[in-house]
């Protein structure tokens, strides 16, 4: 018997069992499983890929992390796991995979993923969520802290810096509307600016 017959025949229980708890999970609304473990199994890859990496060049792991570090990479991840799902500017990198549907917040996109089903839809719902990218994105920050702590805290420093500028910007919106009464911006041409031509205004910016 050839060789692919038999990987065949070997395979066939297991893509009939993977299949069957495939109906079993998703009630009927295709929820693309293939897809997603075929991003485990990218993750997977690359943590071993970089753990190799490290291991050759001899770097010793760090025994502790300083706590300014691990507050520096906590809020450079989420400022930039932001950064790629959500804004504006990052739209190219998201376009194979989602749709725009409009403007979410304050220089954030609403997009819904374009594939219904298989990879690229598992591939849409990674982009599109910072909550999911947060995982990938720190995993990032941590193995370039280890191969270079110094240009990594100025990377992470970078976000954090951004992540508590946006804090600030919210901050003063809040104060000026408590002054001034206004909820809502003045467009300038007479009349007030409602969240759509915000965020369209924050795409073109």
């Amino acid at each position: 018997m050839a060789i692919p017959d038999e990987v065949q025949r070997i395979s066939r229980p297991v893509r009939r069992w993977a299949e069957e708890q495939g109906r079993g999970y998703d009630g009927g609304q295709d929820r693309p499983l293939g897809g997603f473990l075929g991003a485990m199994s990218v993750y997977s890859a690359a943590v071993a890929a970089g753990a190799a990496v490290v291991r050759a060049s001899g770097r010793e792991l760090p025994t502790r992390i300083p706590l300014g570090d691990a507050v520096l990479l906590t809020v450079g991840t989420f400022r930039l796991a932001r950064r790629i799902a959500k804004d504006p500017v990052t739209s190219p990198l998201r376009a194979p995979f989602a749709r725009f549907q409009g403007a979410s917040g304050e220089a954030e996109l609403a997009e819904q993923v374009r594939a219904e089903h298989g990879w690229k839809h598992a591939v849409g719902e990674l982009v599109t969520c910072p909550f999911c990218l947060a995982q990938w994105v720190g995993t990032a920050f941590v193995f370039s802290y280890v191969a270079a702590p110094r240009a990594t805290r100025l990377a992470a420093l970078t976000m954090t810096m951004v992540a508590g500028s946006d804090v600030l910007q919210f901050a003063y919106d809040a104060l000026q509307s408590s002054v001034t009464g206004d909820d809502e911006e003045d467009d300038g041409s007479g009349g007030v600016e409602d969240a759509d031509t915000a965020g369209r205004h924050a795409e073109s910016a």
